[in-house]
């Protein structure tokens, strides 16, 4: 077992460079492992912050699929819990939607830390190089055979790998994306929407994932273990996360989930708060010569879908399978399909995303003239053909369980 801290200044060689220990990288990093390929993963964060860092906990079945065929699901099997219902809870009533068992399949509620940490733990117990608080400044010569990364570690002693080639698994701010050449297209959108999101010391208040609508906002329960819950409230962008006291979140939870309707939400202490802007994007192509995106590097998606991570596993899946047929048989096929094969998937999981987005609240019109009125109209339409329609139930069932 290797966990390496570059501590002087390094030039070293491998295969690949993974940019990156979340999801897509250690994913990668495993499977081209199990291909017998040398890799070295760079990441900016130390162990522990990587393996505390609360993120999603929904697992779609293709991604449990992809993890128990490379062997990565133990973790997951032993400690994740199936899932397969949403409530809808409107002024016009409560309704739920059981899409597990609508074609979907259930979802996993894995905490995406413990993903982390198994997927550590797999790469870590096969040799796997991993550097921590180690920063990647820039990717060079992507456009060669043999690009290279310089980097500095934790004492601040620069580094520099080379490679065949560079996945840049970083996330919307790394060294990837900031190396991407003239030329790349930028796709971004914003649907106008934050969300303050509470992790909150409490049990679960529902058996289901919980979407509340709700003239003041938008509000969300999704469960992530037994004793822990995670709660969302639609808040008014620019107003700070912690603007409002634990009480007063509480009230506004209960108002929202029409909890005098419908039952008391268990309470607790909120362990952590974060604003996210509902905003995406999309990068075009995925491939820059020798350097390859993938996960949040990729494509970043609004949180009202859970896609995140789901597709960076599938991302990395495809990567890793591409990278062995070009490094042990010379067949760079899938490498020249990737982005084409990848961006497919993207662009379904942003369309889903955006529906969600407009099911779940009324952003107002640019120019404020009226705009939440109409907005809130289309929304009941929506949700009543949601209700009613098994068409749509079928559709939505697919789309929110799969990738």
């Amino acid at each position: 077992m290797t966990e390496s801290h570059p501590s002087h200044a390094l030039r070293a060689s491998t295969d690949v460079v993974v940019l990156g220990a979340g999801p897509a990288g250690l994913v990668l990093g495993n499977l081209l492992l199990g291909a017998g390929i040398d890799c070295v993963v760079l990441e900016r964060a130390s162990r522990s912050r990587l393996r505390d860092r609360a993120r999603a906990g929904f697992l779609t079945p293709g991604t449990a699929r992809i993890l128990e065929r490379h062997g990565l699901a133990d973790g997951l099997h032993r400690h994740g819990r199936r899932h397969g219902t949403c409530e809808f809870r409107t002024p016009e009533g409560r309704f739920r939607l059981d899409y597990g068992t609508l074609g979907g399949g259930p979802h996993h509620v894995y905490p995406q830390q413990n993903l982390v940490t198994d997927l550590l733990r797999h790469y870590l117990d096969r040799g796997g190089r991993i550097h921590f608080d180690t920063e990647a400044h820039t990717v060079h010569d992507a456009d060669g055979t043999r690009p290279s990364v310089t980097a500095s570690g934790p004492d601040g002693r620069p580094a520099r790998w080379t490679a065949r080639y560079v996945a840049g698994c970083d996330g919307r701010y790394g060294a990837a994306r900031r190396c991407l050449p003239p030329g790349t297209v930028r796709h971004h959108h914003d649907h106008g929407v934050t969300w303050l999101g509470l992790l909150a010391q409490a049990p679960p208040s529902l058996d289901a994932v919980g979407y509340a609508l709700h003239e003041r906002g938008f509000a969300g329960h999704m469960a992530r273990t037994a004793e822990v819950t995670r709660y969302y409230l639609q808040w008014r962008r620019g107003t700070t996360a912690d603007a409002w006291s634990d009480q007063r979140i509480w009230d506004e939870l209960d108002l929202r989930m029409g909890a005098a309707e419908h039952g008391p939400l268990h309470r607790g202490a909120l362990l952590e708060r974060g604003l996210f802007d509902l905003t995406c994007d999309v990068i075009e192509p995925l491939r820059h010569g020798s350097l390859f995106l993938a996960g949040d590097a990729a494509a970043l998606l609004a949180p009202a879908a859970a896609k995140g991570a789901n597709l960076a596993v599938l991302e990395a899946e495809i990567l890793a399978g591409a990278l062995a047929d070009a490094l042990t048989r010379g067949d760079t096929t899938g490498l020249d399909g990737y982005s084409d094969r990848c961006l497919a998937h993207i662009w379904r999981a942003q369309e889903f995303t955006g529906w969600m987005c407009r099911l779940l609240h009324c952003a107002p019109e640019p120019d404020g003239a009226g705009g939440s009125s109409f907005q809130a109209g289309l929304r009941r339409s929506r949700i009543a053909s949601l209700r009613t329609s098994r068409v749509l139930q079928d559709w939505f069932a697919e789309n929110y369980a799969g990738v």
